[in-house]
């Protein structure tokens, strides 16, 4: 069986990076298009103040250029690739929303892009997306990852204005 449509979900983490690498690999070999997407978390703007419009505006603005990156990096790899972002709740989104619509056969992840508090309280995304896909899953491991990968700069330059915002 050969993979087609292969979703591929980026947070910015080094871990979702690595699992995009692996995901260009796997559409290669399959000459699948891959689906590059990413969430802007609405719990980021659930306390700002009523300007957090032009807050999330940004939000979008650098998640494009960061999408734009990604899709740059595997056409040049020879991988049709196409970019989605939505807002709102990745965990629900990705497995029941976005894969759907990309008629997705495949979804690589990485195991996580949280902390351990942050996993504790709500819960890893990649844990949803298994329980919540129709397709295939491929959950890339922290500990397969090797010590001398590096974050690109599309990467490294997405994460800068997450953390200067």
């Amino acid at each position: 069986m050969k993979y087609q449509n292969i979703l591929v979900t980026v947070d910015g983490s080094k871990v979702s990076e690595y699992a995009f690498h692996k995901a260009v690999e796997v559409a290669k070999r399959n000459g699948a298009i891959l689906h590059i997407a990413h969430v802007i978390d609405i719990r980021t703007y659930a306390s700002a103040n009523p300007e957090s419009g032009s807050i999330h505006e940004q939000a979008v603005t650098y998640t494009e250029t960061f999408l734009k990156g990604y899709k740059a990096m595997a056409e040049a790899e020879g991988v049709k690739a196409e970019v989605i972002y939505e807002s709102g709740s990745a965990k629900q989104l990705i497995p029941k929303t976005i894969a759907k619509r990309v008629n997705a056969d495949l979804i690589v992840c990485g195991s996580t892009g949280y902390n351990m508090v942050e996993r504790f309280v709500l819960g890893s995304v990649s844990e949803a997306i298994v329980r919540y896909a129709l397709c295939d899953v491929l959950v890339i491991k922290t500990e397969n990852m090797p010590n001398t990968f590096e974050k690109s700069d599309v990467t490294k330059t997405f994460t800068e204005h997450l953390i200067n915002e």
